[in-house]
């Protein structure tokens, strides 16, 4: 299960700038006017995760492979995007398939960059961009419900289908995003949510882009955007997308100082990854051998078939059982036959939930 994470955002907010530090990928032009994003940029990255490191530094397997996450960046929305002004709404079926949304804001004044609306007001931004999503949503939905009025003439089991789908499409235009809608969960509209992949169905993230000195204390900027995700209960991320850039290339080392400079220990690449997987409640769990570590991704509250499953369908189909090292025991005793014999392997069955950073080993027959 690889993490997707759809950036969106004004034009020349930051938004390629921080693409292209996120995933250490220059293929993102960045500069000062807008639309300099027009064509959707995509790349994957590896998830940076301390415990590979160690586990690959104990086994020295043949190869190592972490979890990964997809980034993809659009070009930037403007009012009127879902009536073809500007460029943006022709790529928001990029970010459909994206499991969570990043909102990158601008939360810090300078006069020799441009803002499209002529002034910094992340509440504003926030407001235009996520109506554009709203209206794209509309015009999804309507579409659909159109084709399935049609279709349903003489078919009567179409009908509870037809009746949600009318039901959502005015929660919509009452300018509410799908994510309240209160039939979201109905049986009949199941096939037509996973269809259309709602925009405005899906986590978001809001990420303030700040200056340096914004890195170092909040400004009003952060403050504001700070309040109003809170209100939301939706997760928020602070960087600065020039300290970002500046820090590829730089040994780890180098690195680490510059980010302990302005007070901060973590990159924004670390960052985004874990307010990602805390938003869609993700978690990994490890396989660990000769020839391979390997991290693999999976919702919070999976039980072991469905963990194994994320390898092959066959694991889960074929579940037997799981042999579970918690990852703390495995780093003390340093081998699978250490563990037996210290009794800190478990056998589990069907029931058990996966632990993030349990080392498994699954038993199936097919």
């Amino acid at each position: 299960m690889a993490l997707s994470i759809g950036i969106v955002g004004l034009p020349n907010v930051g938004k390629s700038t921080l693409f292209n530090a996120l995933t250490k990928a220059q293929n993102a032009e960045s500069a000062n006017y807008p639309f300099c994003t027009i064509e959707p940029n995509k790349a994957t990255v590896p998830v940076p995760d301390p415990r590979v490191d160690v586990l690959t530094e104990i086994a020295k397997p043949q190869k190592t492979l972490s979890a990964t996450i997809d980034f993809i960046d659009i070009a930037g929305l403007v009012r009127g995007a879902s009536k073809g002004e500007g460029l943006g709404n022709q790529f928001l079926g990029n970010i459909r398939e994206a499991a969570a949304i990043l909102e990158v804001v601008r939360c810090f004044d300078d006069e020799n960059i441009t803002h499209v609306e002529g002034s910094v007001d992340p509440l504003r931004d926030i407001e235009t961009i996520e109506t554009e999503l709203l209206l794209a949503d509309m015009q999804a939905v309507e579409k659909r419900l159109d084709r399935l009025q049609r279709a349903s003439k003489g078919d009567k089991t179409m009908r509870p289908t037809v009746e949600g789908m009318e039901r959502l499409l005015a929660h919509l235009n009452e300018g509410n995003p799908v994510a309240t809608f209160p039939d979201r969960k109905a049986d009949a509209l199941a096939a037509q949510f996973k269809e259309l992949a709602l925009l405005t169905d899906k986590k978001i993230i809001y990420c303030a882009n700040v200056d340096e000195d914004g890195l170092m204390e909040d400004n009003a900027h952060v403050q504001r955007l700070a309040a109003f995700a809170a209100e939301r209960n939706c997760d928020l991320v602070k960087i600065c997308a020039k300290v970002e850039e500046e820090l590829q290339g730089l040994e780890d080392a180098e690195a680490q100082e510059m980010l302990e400079s302005y007070g901060i220990s973590e990159s924004g690449l670390v960052q985004v990854i874990r307010t990602g997987y805390h938003t869609l409640g993700l978690i990994s769990y490890f396989t660990v051998g000769v020839k391979e570590v390997r991290a693999w991704t999976i919702r919070n509250g999976w039980t072991a078939p469905q963990a194994a499953g994320v390898i092959h369908s066959d694991f889960e189909r074929g579940f037997i059982r799981a042999e579970v090292i918690g990852y703390d025991d495995f780093v003390k005793h340093r081998t699978e036959a250490a563990c037996r014999a210290a009794g800190a392997m478990r056998s589990e069955g069907k029931e058990y939930v996966v632990k993030d950073g349990d080392v498994v080993h699954f038993l199936f027959n097919v």
